[in-house]
């Protein structure tokens, strides 16, 4: 995720501006940047790479001159990694610079009613539409004007501004995505991470959704959506740079763990306009949709798991073949594909060397690729065909979590829209999975919002040395990703197996003590797995069951339950996916375990 810092006080901005986006550095950016009002002017200095490179263009914030500026560190999601598409971008009469965090769902329509009316754009991002379109708006008023420009924008957004029409000034607004803040002595500051100013004060205030902000050195005035002045109420901020680049939270994975909601609808939200799927600049439509007889989708580690789930659902809803191959597996394996094969590569890094070899051998036999990945720029988007951008935003923890809700979610879109092209979905049905997908955000929330239950039961049987998870359906796939959680991160033997295949050889595992996870979200198959359920415990097995509210009487027979929001089955692998990342981050961290850095584990697999 990008970061924001804005300074409005008696020093030189540049150094402030620059350690700040030092502090945000740990979120992952590929470019930065500085603008300063400098007199009559403003003074933008913004470069790809490092911060380093930043520093060595500003003499170490020596230049620009100026007592109040704003800075970003950019994760490109509109327009490649460049100066040019570097934040701050600045109106094109130079009078507003501005820096944005989040996606502007219709900046292609401003962009070309702006342009129609003599704008020209300096590079390719969603965001430069902010400034332009403030000059296009400007009657006089800055904050008035900024107000008129988030009228217009949609999508989500934490904005800071600099205006030379009041040289003194910093405004902010934001909308789904996080900003704070900062209050010192005779200096302010706005933050997208308290990170980037706690050197500087340890009082906060946050800004509340569609709430701004007009900030100088020695005042700072709230205003609500309709332009009202608000009062807010500062809090202390009493940790450390360690704990608050992780925004207070323990560990980088539990704090990956609460963006899922704002991931998750980063992914789904500017890919659904009223009931079509619009999936960026994949051309699906009937004549190519329909020239595929089969869908393989390609992945390792939890974007195979998510493959699986995506496997599931393509074969429900589209009625065409789909096989879901491990990468390293797929390489070798002589694969059957040719140009009526749509071959989905799936990685979060972008960059997984099997993954990438995959893709390569994928096109030499004449399939059309679709990358899902979060890195924008990386190798398998450069490479593939067409690419979908999760746009998660960064993962510093090892273990996944939202890059792996988020493919689920992506893979959704691909497969309910070629469903909608080949009409092997009734309108009705269609429109129900669309509209569980958009609320896919606000029920992991829910999730969120109390997880006392989960940490109870994970520190309960935080101790056991062997782990079984069990289900049936997409509660397989499901287990597969929850088993690879638990063993990742707490070094527990942890295996997922069918539920309908524990007769096979799996039951003598069993014994008294042993832990089973049971997943029962799919309603059909309620019934099954309750006959797996009692042959587990009839070897003395503990058993802890996942259910939705539909199948939760499953508990009763189980030695504890844990119950997701309600919601439709074929859309619950997400939402089991959160329980299981939370009850795996309590086991190990009542084990102790080195969670962000498990051992022997990368994050990004460059190797074969």
């Amino acid at each position: 995720m990008c970061g924001i810092i804005g300074y409005a006080g008696g020093k030189q901005a540049a150094p402030v501006i620059l350690k700040g986006l030092e502090r945000l550095e740990y979120r992952g950016y590929d470019s930065s940047g500085i603008a300063v009002i400098d007199g009559e002017r403003i003074d933008v200095i913004k470069t790809c790479g490092k911060i380093k490179a930043l520093y060595a263009k500003t003499d170490c914030g020596a230049k620009p001159n100026g007592t109040v500026g704003i800075g970003h560190t950019r994760w490109a999601t509109h327009g490649v990694p460049s100066d040019v598409n570097s934040h701050p971008h600045t109106s094109q009469d130079g009078r507003f610079s501005i820096v944005h965090n989040g996606i502007i769902e219709n900046f292609a329509e401003l962009k070309a009613e702006l342009t129609a009316h003599g704008i020209k754009f300096a590079g390719d991002t969603d965001s430069e539409v902010i400034a332009q379109l403030m000059q296009y708006l400007y009657d006089g008023d800055v904050l008035g004007t900024l107000r008129l420009v988030t009228e217009r924008l949609i999508g989500s957004y934490a904005i800071g501004m600099i205006c030379t029409e009041t040289p003194d000034v910093v405004y902010a607004v934001r909308k789904d995505n996080p900003l704070v803040i900062g209050l010192g002595k005779n200096e302010n500051f706005i933050a997208s991470d308290i990170a980037a100013a706690l050197e500087y004060t340890h009082d906060f205030v946050q800004l509340g959704e569609s709430e701004f902000a007009k900030l100088t050195a020695h005042a700072v005035t709230f205003y609500d959506v309709n332009g009202t002045p608000v009062e807010k109420t500062p809090y202390r901020v009493d940790w450390d740079i360690s704990q608050a680049e992780k925004s207070g939270y323990p560990h980088f994975m539990l704090k990956e763990i609460y963006e899922q909601p704002r991931a998750l609808t980063e992914t789904v939200r500017p890919r659904i306009r009223g009931n079509e799927i619009t999936l960026d600049r994949i051309a699906l439509d009937a004549k190519n949709a329909n020239t595929f007889d089969k869908i393989d989708i390609i992945g390792c580690g939890s974007a195979y798991h998510a493959g699986i789930v995506g496997k599931a659902f393509m074969e429900k809803y589209c009625r065409i073949r789909v096989n879901c191959m491990l990468a390293s597996e797929y390489i070798y394996s002589d694969p059957i594909t040719d140009n009526r094969t749509l071959t989905i590569i799936i990685s979060q890094s972008g960059e997984t060397a099997d993954t990438l070899a995959a893709l390569r051998l994928a096109k030499k036999l004449g399939s059309h690729t679709v990358a899902i990945v979060n890195v924008m720029e990386s190798a398998i988007a450069r490479e593939a065909d067409d690419v979908l951008y999760t746009h998660a935003g960064p993962e510093i923890a090892v273990a996944t979590t939202k890059g792996y809700t988020t493919q689920v979610a992506a893979l959704y879109l691909i497969g309910l829209k070629i469903a909608k092209i080949k009409h092997t979905v009734s309108d009705a049905r269609y429109n129900e999975l669309l509209s569980e997908i958009e609320k896919l955000p606000n029920k992991v929330q829910t999730i969120l919002d109390d997880i006392s239950q989960i940490k109870d039961y994970a520190e309960k049987y935080a101790e056991h040395k062997c782990v079984f998870f069990i289900g049936r359906g997409t509660d397989y796939a499901a287990s597969l990703e929850g088993a690879l959680k638990l063993k990742e991160i707490s070094y527990i033997h942890a295996e997922a197996y069918a539920a309908g295949e524990l007769k096979h050889g799996t039951i003598s595992l069993i014994e008294k003590g042993t832990i089973t996870l049971a997943l029962v979200t799919q309603s059909a198959l309620q019934p099954k797995m309750l006959s797996n359920i009692k042959a587990v415990q009839s070897r003395e097995g503990t058993v802890l069951c996942v259910a939705t509210p539909k199948t939760k009487d499953v508990g009763s027979d189980a030695d504890g339950l844990l119950v997701i929001p309600d919601g439709d089955d074929d859309v619950t692998p997400v939402l089991t996916a959160v329980v299981l990342q939370i009850f795996a981050y309590y086991v190990a961290a009542k084990r102790g375990c080195d969670i962000d850095k498990p051992r022997n584990l990368a994050k990004s697999v460059t190797v074969e």
